[in-house]
């Protein structure tokens, strides 16, 4: 299952780069990226230039800081990372649509890796904000420099419950899941192939969301009862 789960994972990240790539105009990231390789070496843009064609990848709009940020906080770019760095960045103060998505997708697939996420989190909390880091303004400043400053300063921020934060991502992923399966029940009692195919697939996507939220509440309630806070004093 945790193998499926991350292969549905990269091939998702994977479809909407390519998506994207496909719908924008990909000139001024070329550009872009020249640009990045023709600068010295050991600096941040010169080792996002590295990193991407070291895995035959190049920039995306509106994926430029997310590269920036894989090298700055060392996460791989692999389907458990990236679902590290966006639970990172929500507690660094990151609070966009597509950081929330990913990051609910990734718990929903990968339920194991929870106490990681949360460590991530708590620790993206503790570090100083990089969510408004862009390549314009930081890729000709030294890498080494750029990690000293993020290893170093430490903002202190108040505690968010994350377990509350969990429990409204699995009620909400549970709901829309089934309202998706509703949707798509009507069309499965049709004599019509095309609308068994097409309502077909959504209903076994939603009915995966909804599995995945119980799963969620059900790790939740498990990590609540040995909460160590909570257990008696021998």
């Amino acid at each position: 299952m945790s193998k499926i789960a991350k292969r549905i994972i990269k091939t998702s990240f994977n479809f909407s780069v390519w998506l994207i790539a496909k719908c924008s105009n990909m000139e001024p990231m070329e550009k872009k990226g020249n640009e990045l390789r023709k600068l010295p070496e050991g600096t941040l843009g010169r080792e996002i230039a590295n990193c991407l064609d070291s895995r035959n990848l190049r920039l995306v709009p509106g994926f430029e800081s997310h590269d920036l940020k894989h090298v700055v906080l060392r996460y791989k770019m692999t389907p458990e990372d990236e679902i590290r760095m966006q639970a990172f960045m929500l507690g660094n103060g990151n609070y966009s649509l597509p950081c929330f998505i990913i990051l609910l997708f990734g718990m929903v697939l990968l339920p194991g890796l929870w106490p990681i996420l949360y460590r991530d989190f708590r620790l993206g909390r503790n570090t100083t904000p990089i969510s408004d880091w862009t390549i314009e303004k930081y890729a000709q400043r030294d890498l080494g420099e750029l990690k000293e400053i993020i290893g170093n300063k430490v903002m202190v921020k108040k505690p968010v419950n994350m377990q509350a934060i969990i429990r409204f991502a699995a009620f909400a992923v549970m709901a829309s899941g089934i309202s998706g399966m509703l949707f798509c029940l009507p069309f499965l009692f049709s004599s019509n192939m095309a609308d068994l195919v097409g309502a077909g697939f959504p209903f076994v996507g939603g009915a995966i969301l909804v599995v995945g939220g119980l799963i969620a509440l059900s790790n939740l309630a498990r990590v609540q009862q040995y909460d160590p806070a909570k257990q008696p004093v021998s």
